[in-house]
């Protein structure tokens, strides 16, 4: 893949600005400056999914996530988002299906652990999802994950069990 230019490392680094602005629409303006060659790059695309994250664009969202888990499949930046565009479309079996796809690939990843103990609660596997819930918190240490946990409303129906954590 080519090099950015010094105009395109300007539109990459301008973009995530106006998101901070709360301007996903000049963001995704600056991306489409970006020489064409380039604008499936990871760095591109990651920009490019916050930005349909922060519009809301789940399917597209989605499509990138997608690209940029096949593109740096070893990185689970990709993962993450793919699981987190499924869940938001209410497609939490394939948000699911994602990580768990991938969880012994990344085997110090708590969120992944956390993420599937949602997912599982959400599809009501209770069981599993605190099992999950257990190796999360053995990864990650107990009160962090903890404390989370029982603010997330996904794992509402496990807020007792975690809370005798």
């Amino acid at each position: 893949m080519s090099e950015f230019t010094i105009s395109d490392r300007h539109h990459l680094d301008a973009a995530p600005g106006w998101l901070g602005l709360g301007s996903w629409e000049e963001a995704n303006d600056e991306l489409d400056n970006i020489t064409p060659q380039l604008r499936g790059h990871p760095e591109v695309l990651g920009v490019r999914f916050q930005i349909y994250a922060k519009a809301e664009k789940w399917e597209y969202a989605v499509e990138v996530a997608r690209s940029i888990s096949e593109l740096i499949p070893d990185n689970p930046f990709g993962h993450f988002h793919l699981a987190y565009s499924f869940h938001e479309l209410k497609r939490t079996k394939e948000a699911y299906d994602v990580f768990i796809c991938v969880v012994d690939k990344f085997p110090t990843e708590h969120l992944i652990r956390y993420n599937l103990a949602c997912y599982a609660c959400r599809l009501g596997n209770l069981k599993e999802a605190y099992r999950w819930m257990e190796k999360a918190i053995d990864l990650a240490g107990k009160e962090d994950v903890r404390q989370a946990a029982l603010d997330d409303p996904d794992l509402e129906e496990l807020w007792i069990q975690i809370a005798e954590i």
